[in-house]
């Protein structure tokens, strides 16, 4: 169904590159391994557009990390269980919470400024934490400010080569070892970069579904090109809808951040009814996936397409203080978030799933890691708690290296070629192709989930399946066949799942089932689908 390879090539024919360790995207997964790795060995980092065009240049609230002295590794181990619903590795957590704080000194020693409040860092709350343990940037600005600086390091760092605008089609693989990959350059010509270990920091998948808070270059690349590579695909039925991005006519889906509802924000219907105490204890402040079908269920209940985030309590001067880049983007739409309500709808926001990796981002493939959301370390279980993706990133990248070290130097000159007979390109374009697999996604597979609409939506894009055995030839349609690939696997994830956990919500099957459920979803390119239990700590 889904082939080896996306393109026929022949390896002893195609020029090489040689490297230590090839970095696959960019992000602070990306960013911050490749400048760890540099410290020892040459990297080549490979970027589809550029070092500043990643999800995490986005990312508004911050980075969870234990640093108050009324907080505890053993507080935001339990937040996370709890937002986890019972599908997080209670060891991958610990590891989380334990060198979190360590990884934060790192990024300060990089060069990253977090923002202080009488001469400490200034810590906020966000959903479903017990404590302030947010440290955030320029207000709300802290993905901006860490792409800067590590974007800045990694520039300056004679060990670090850029490729921007190049494509990773493929990992080239042989006897259950990553090489490196088939990359092209933006004349079109094709390389076989070979490395010594490959680290995929790809980012996300939001651009399988038609509103989502990510940029267009999140399109599942890493998760596709690892399970044609024959890694393990874990838990992708999970998506994360961030509950509160801006819905206005003429405006993207702006994601207006968790740490406003932290800072006292509240939600209200279009009657102007405060609702969230009828769907959580914690109200506004409930996990994500709660928030978000309360919204939707606000939604349909007064036959609206958003509800409203009131801040209007604070002053207009705290509001500018605290969240500049939010206060200004919804001012050039004319709204005024100190005196309006501000009309806000769900938007897939984050994959909690992806390629599935050890406590050291190794894969089931040999030689090949994974960093950042394109990765399934276990730490967000089925829902992932606010701003602990930034922690993951720095502290998972911190690991890899560690395994790195131990690696020996590749040897092997792979003989790989891919000959098939492939179809000239089908007419219609790729960006109609594109819009329909998201409105399919939107409607089967969103939010609220059920057997029947599962089942049409796969059908529908298992008609897309033709594009594999085109000739592909450029970005847009190897982002295709990527997207494709994930939101078939997605799709399928959600329809075998008979219960709803986390950002998985069945209508038939709207209870949590630990009896029968609490398990991984594990996809294999070779062997099909697996579940894994569980072990409780």
């Amino acid at each position: 169904m889904i082939p080896r390879y996306l393109v026929d090539f022949d390896i002893s024919k195609l020029p090489q590159v040689h490297t230590d360790v090839m970095v696959i995207g960019a992000g602070i997964a990306g960013l911050f391994t490749a400048i760890k790795a540099s410290e020892k060995y040459s990297v080549l980092m490979v970027t589809k557009k550029s070092l500043l065009d990643s999800n995490t240049r986005y990312a508004q609230g911050g980075i969870a990390a234990v640093i108050a002295d009324d907080d505890s590794p053993d507080y935001h181990l339990h937040d996370t269980l709890v937002a986890g619903a019972g599908l997080c590795s209670h060891e991958a957590v610990d590891v989380l919470v334990h060198e979190g704080p360590a990884g934060v000194r790192d990024l300060i020693k990089m060069g990253t400024q977090f923002d202080l409040e009488d001469g400490a860092f200034a810590l906020t709350r966000e959903g479903a934490h017990s404590h302030r343990r947010i440290l955030h940037a320029h207000g709300d600005a802290t993905g901006a400010e860490i792409v800067r600086s590590l974007s800045e390091k990694t520039k300056l760092d004679p060990n670090i080569e850029v490729w921007d605008d190049h494509f990773v089609i493929d990992l080239i693989t042989e006897n259950g070892e990553c090489l490196g990959a088939l990359v092209q350059k933006p004349s079109g010509q094709r390389v076989f970069v070979k490395a010594n270990a490959t680290i995929l920091c790809t980012g996300g998948a939001g651009q399988l579904f038609r509103y989502t808070t990510n940029p267009d270059i999140a399109t599942g690349d890493g998760i596709a090109i690892a399970y044609r590579a024959g890694a393990l695909i874990q838990d992708v039925e999970f998506i994360q809808f961030h509950p509160t991005a801006l819905c206005y006519p003429g405006a993207p889906r702006f994601l207006i951040s968790e740490a406003v509802r932290g800072e006292g924000a509240i939600l209200r219907n279009i009657t102007g009814e405060r609702f969230m105490e009828k769907y959580h204890p914690q109200l506004e402040l409930a996990p994500r996936d709660v928030v978000a079908r309360a919204i939707v269920n606000e939604m349909e209940l007064t036959r609206s397409t958003f509800v409203y985030i009131d801040f209007t309590h604070e002053s207009e001067e705290t509001v500018k203080h605290r969240f500049p880049t939010i206060y200004e983007f919804c001012l050039n739409y004319g709204l005024d978030l100190s005196s309006d309500w501000v009309p806000v709808a769900p938007a897939a926001h984050y994959m909690m799933g992806g390629v599935k990796t050890d406590l050291y981002g190794e894969t089931k493939v040999a030689r090949l890691f994974a960093c950042g959301e394109v990765s399934s370390t276990g730490v967000h279980g089925a829902n992932r708690l606010a701003s602990n993706s930034l922690s993951e990133a720095i502290v998972f990248g911190r690991r890899i290296l560690e395994r790195i070290d131990q690696l020996s130097p590749l040897t092997a000159n792979p003989s790989v070629q891919q000959v098939t007979s492939r179809n000239e390109h089908a007419k219609q374009p790729i960006v109609e192709k594109k819009l329909k697999l998201q409105k399919i996604m939107l409607r089967y597979a969103g939010l609220k989930r059920e057997a029947k609409g599962l089942e049409k939506g796969y059908e529908e894009l298992r008609r897309q399946l033709s594009i594999f055995e085109s000739c592909l030839n450029k970005r847009e349609d190897y982002e295709f066949a990527n997207m494709l690939t994930c939101a078939l696997l997605t799709t399928e994830a959600a329809l075998i799942r008979k219960e709803s956990r986390g950002g998985h919500y069945r209508d038939d099957f709207p209870e949590k089932d630990d009896l029968n459920w609490r398990k991984h979803t594990i996809f294999s390119r070779e062997d099909g689908i697996t579940e894994e239990k569980i072990d409780d700590v």
